[in-house]
């Protein structure tokens, strides 16, 4: 079990360009935390959601994926090797990270590695994902680098998607990391 403090929540911005009662209430699910405050080592899970039929066939229809695998279910049924039809990879992936996405202000992606697609995902199968921050590197002269796992589990803990979130995150103290950065 994990004793690191938690990132969510450590404090919201307050826009000058509202009414001060509203400006003063925390944004949900926002951040302002900064490379300093990023800690190695903490995990934390999401809420489960289970993957309908109707959010497949959006999603499917907005990125155009339209393999019989994901769209059509006689194909699947008779011909596909699974006998049913599948989530969309990409979709599996969108969703889980989601679940544990935050919006800090401060970060920004850079990309991800090591994607893989373990076990397939159905329609009607509950998923959830655990996210664990890896490691950190100055790698800027305003901005860090931050890596972090991301795990999708479906029914009671079977992996089925597994990657690695890269990010470019504003140091809270530019000066500390002078001479210290990969790229100037």
């Amino acid at each position: 079990m994990s004793t690191l403090s938690p990132t969510v929540g450590v404090s919201s911005n307050h826009p000058s360009d509202m009414p001060t009662d509203h400006a003063s209430l925390p944004v949900w699910n926002a951040e302002n935390w900064f490379y300093e405050d990023w800690p190695a080592g903490q995990r934390i899970r999401s809420l489960r959601r289970t993957m309908a039929e109707g959010d497949s066939h959006l999603f499917n229809m907005l990125v155009t994926d339209i393999h019989p695998y994901v769209q059509d279910q006689m194909f699947a049924e008779r011909e596909g090797i699974f006998g049913k039809r599948l989530i969309a990879g990409a979709f599996v992936f969108s969703a889980g990270l989601g679940l544990v996405a935050t919006n800090c202000v401060n970060a920004f992606s850079y990309g991800y590695d090591k994607l893989r697609f373990i076990k397939p995902v159905f329609i009607g199968d509950t998923i959830y994902a655990i996210r664990t921050n890896l490691d950190k590197a100055p790698r800027y002269k305003d901005m860090g680098l931050i890596r972090a796992s991301y795990e999708v589990f479906k029914g009671e803990g079977e992996l089925v998607l597994y990657c690695e979130h890269l990010q470019t995150v504003k140091y809270k103290n530019p000066a500390d990391f002078a001479g210290k950065t990969e790229k100037q």
